[in-house]
């Protein structure tokens, strides 16, 4: 009998139902959820053959609408902070909603990561999601049209996005999965090893908004080229770490812009799990899950506290738009904006 692979996730407060989708290939299974397109679970076999669920991710819709710590989802328009939420265009000055202090963060207060998106194309291990982004919606110019892809297969997890835009317009979409490779429940992540092909990093100030300098890594704790046990890292005394209570900031990964290439590789070393990250955007926010503390318990009552999972989120650099020796982030209007981003899993012995 075949397994269902579409089942009900709850009811929002206005009557639309939400779905969770499930996909299967070989000994993995993920989780996606129409709210937000996130990813609730992705099971995938530790060194002993055992299945383990390295994704965190809630138990109920309830759950999902009153966090704010966009566990999973999918994030736009325009992801991580964009100082003084404003910005300008073509001569003309946009407004943000500000979420973060003074600045606007993840596309605002009702980011991709608050919408209910639309399952257009479905198989056994491909979902294709989709959404219309309104002109002046949070501010932004422009009519947006996304869709994403989540693939699974060969081991990996890969997610293809597009979109497209009647107007120019600032787009910056990520994912905001939060991975524990030794499982979703098993507390902070102090024992992971990681390893980031940077060679530099966006330094931050106030607010954790870029200063602008393209800093080498070298000679610092920023410096993840090879690999270091997270809790060795964070516990040096260094300004950057300080500013962001840990590891919260952006590398410049090494190689060609819009080349699927390597960035990120981890690893827990209690269930041999790794995860390789191959993408094709500037950069990626590496977050340590500093401010998780607060958060509603997790799928089966698991308690997500403090660095209790971490995100790769492939990104062009925050505050891009205000950096013009940063790679711009802006859309012309009906050029198709394109980013793939890979997570493979394996094991280790």
């Amino acid at each position: 009998m075949k397994k269902e692979n579409r089942v009900p996730f709850g009811v929002l407060p206005d009557g639309r139902g939400v779905e969770a989708i499930i996909l299967r290939e070989g000994k993995q299974t993920c989780t996606v959820l129409t709210w937000g397109g996130a990813l609730q679970s992705l099971i995938t076999p530790d060194r002993n053959g055992a299945p383990v669920d390295v994704l965190l991710g809630y138990g109920t819709l309830e759950d999902y609408l009153r966090q704010d710590k966009y566990l999973g989802a999918l994030i736009g328009r325009c992801g991580n902070r964009t100082a003084e939420a404003r910005f300008t265009l073509n001569g003309v000055e946009y407004p943000l909603y500000a979420n973060d202090g003074p600045n606007h963060l993840h596309g605002g207060r009702e980011g991709f990561d608050r919408k209910l998106w639309t399952v257009e194309k479905l198989t056994e291990n491909t979902l294709t999601l989709s959404l219309v982004s309104p002109d002046g919606e949070e501010g932004y110019p422009g009519t947006l049209t996304v869709t994403v892809t989540y693939r699974l297969s060969g081991g990996c997890l890969e997610i293809d996005y597009e979109a497209v835009s009647d107007a120019d317009t600032v787009c910056n979409l990520t994912s905001h999965a939060y991975f524990n490779l030794s499982g979703h429940a098993s507390g902070a992540v102090e024992n992971h090893l990681l390893r980031l092909n940077a060679s530099r990093y966006t330094p931050v100030g106030p607010g954790l908004i870029p200063t602008g300098e393209l800093a080498i890594v070298e000679g610092t704790p920023m410096d993840l080229r090879t690999p270091i046990r997270l809790g060795d890292g964070w516990a040096q005394d260094f300004e950057q770490l300080r500013l962001g209570g840990g590891y919260d900031h952006n590398w410049c990964v090494d190689g060609d812009v819009g080349v699927l290439r390597p960035f990120a590789w981890a690893c827990a070393p209690d269930t041999g799990i790794t995860l390789t990250l191959e993408a094709t955007l500037p950069g990626v926010q590496f977050y340590a899950g500093n401010f998780l503390e607060g958060s509603p318990k997790g799928k089966g009552g698991a308690p997500y506290g403090y660095r209790g999972g971490f995100c790769l989120e492939t990104q062009f650099y925050p505050d891009s738009i205000h950096h013009g020796n940063f790679p711009s982030p802006v859309l012309k209007a009906g050029e198709t904006w394109r980013h793939t981003a890979r997570f493979s899993f394996g094991t280790e012995g």
